[in-house]
């Protein structure tokens, strides 16, 4: 799929179009003398059914596809209609060898956020995890039914869908591979820490402190039960795949593959980055005509335009979004903020019921012109790649960061949960392409907007975020 004829010629160069590399190529194993009706491969993605796990593996299809290889995804009615609606860069209606299988899920709880709660882990989607359970029946159907037909069937599913992997188990040219929907820096560092943070010349040599994060951080206890369950079955998997690359993250992988961590056996891959790197100048996920956002952008001056969005499962108290506010009017510095309260475990339901976020008096009036508020769905991956935007205030979820980095925007980090503040640690000590906004020990407090307006400022309009443009941008063309 070669979008990259649509682009602007007047783009800057870390913008620009470059051919889009496969990571994933198994056409050539595909033996002449085989029957046409017996694919040699067709491939299984299992996802789980949140936004950031979602767009992943969607992403992952397209890649695959393209190889000439079919895709099957897995999920709810609900869940694959939102994987579908919120995707940008491609259209998946337009491959015809990507399949959706809309399974059957009973009634389940999709409570909101709670925005004022001190631990910002999205705990109220887990009665949406529990009930993946019910995918095992239909997806065993499945998998037997291409198994028939197949020479192999290959199953990818998410490190929290690892009941996928007992039943590729299953069938007898079966295979499955856990995908990590993470970072390798907070794998690597989250899995250290399990074993007690033993003496490791290779972590010693990186020269980084990992960020101190309690357990209750990483995996709340109301999860854990949850993931216990899942860790048994992982031992069924032929490898793991990292959404990742050797330009951004190969010390950490490199490390992944050694003693103590590797696991005997097991292989593991970096396909990274899974998200298109380069976009029609119109492209929206299919819709027939740009977003708002887009055509406002049109308008303003190259890398002058912060993008402002904390992600899908984080809910921000009114008191800090206030701040933030504030401290976007205090840094006059043009920006588009992305503000919509956290995901359910079902979008479409209950509307009437969703929280409205509101600013304070006047001020949309005051920053018109300087700002946009986008309150529907944005077009992230367009927006980071458009040419007007020069820095991101980012929650640092990895989706995000992915994107962000192979686009070449740097970020000021906001980190909320689980593995976003090491990857605000990638990012700024290691990659060296962002600025902190709060620091973590500070996570349980109001950030003020003068905490805010100043790393914004030092992004946008000073030598030093000039700089980390530059190497942001130098990244992003050597990850493209």
């Amino acid at each position: 799929m070669d979008t990259g004829h649509h682009l602007k010629e007047q783009e800057p160069p870390h913008k620009a179009a470059i051919k889009l590399r496969n990571p994933i190529d198994t056409g050539h194993h595909l033996k002449e003398q085989e029957p046409p009706h017996k694919a040699a491969v067709e491939v299984v993605l299992v996802p789980l059914p949140a936004q950031g796990h979602l767009n992943q593996l969607i992403h992952l299809s397209r890649l695959i596809s393209e190889r000439g290889i079919t895709v099957h995804i897995v999920g709810s009615v609900t869940h694959n209609r939102q994987a579908r609606n919120r995707l940008h860069g491609w259209d998946p209606s337009t491959i015809s060898n990507i399949h959706f299988h809309d399974f059957s899920l009973p009634s389940f709880p999709a409570p909101p956020a709670d925005p004022d709660a001190s631990n910002k882990w999205p705990i109220h989607l887990l009665p949406t995890f529990e009930a993946t359970i019910n995918f095992r029946e239909p997806l065993a159907q499945l998998l037997h039914s291409l198994s028939l037909t197949a020479k192999r069937v290959a199953v990818v599913h998410d490190s929290l869908m690892n009941f996928a992997a007992e039943e590729a188990s299953s069938i007898p040219n079966g295979e499955s591979y856990c995908f990590n929907s993470c970072s390798a820096i907070f794998t690597l560092f989250y899995e250290w820490g399990s074993l007690g943070k033993p003496s490791n010349p290779y972590i010693e040599s990186l020269n980084i402190s990992p960020i101190n994060q309690s357990s209750q951080d990483i995996v709340p206890d109301g999860f854990l039960k949850f993931i216990l369950q899942q860790k048994e079955q992982s031992r069924f998997d032929a490898g793991k795949i990292y959404n990742t690359c050797r330009r951004i993250e190969g010390k950490f992988v490199d490390i992944l593959g050694r003693e103590p961590f590797f696991e005997e056996n097991k292989k593991q891959w970096a396909f990274g980055p899974l998200n298109p790197v380069m976009l029609h100048s119109n492209s929206a996920g299919g819709e027939s005509s740009r977003h708002k956002c887009l055509e406002w952008l049109d308008a303003q001056p190259n890398s002058s335009v912060l993008y402002v969005s904390f992600g899908t499962m984080t809910s921000v108290s009114d008191k800090q979004i206030e701040e933030i506010a504030f401290g976007l009017e205090k840094c006059k510095q043009r920006f588009v903020w992305a503000l919509r309260d956290a995901d359910r475990g079902d979008i479409y339901s209950n509307q009437d019921q969703v929280r409205r976020i509101e600013l304070p008096e006047g001020y949309e009036k005051r920053v018109k012109g300087v700002g946009m508020i986008v309150r529907d769905w944005a077009p992230q991956l367009g927006i980071l790649a458009h040419p007007s935007t020069g820095g991101f205030l980012s929650h640092c979820g990895w989706n995000s960061c992915i994107e962000s980095i192979s686009m070449g925007v740097p970020i000021a980090t906001c980190p909320m949960h689980s593995d976003q503040p090491s990857n605000a640690l990638l990012v700024t000590e290691v990659l060296k392409i962002g600025v902190v906004v709060r620091e973590w020990e500070h996570r349980g407090e109001v950030t003020s907007s003068t905490t805010i307006a100043s790393p914004i400022r030092k992004l946008m309009a000073s030598e030093e975020g000039k700089n980390m443009r530059k190497r942001a941008e130098e990244l992003g063309a050597a990850v493209r």
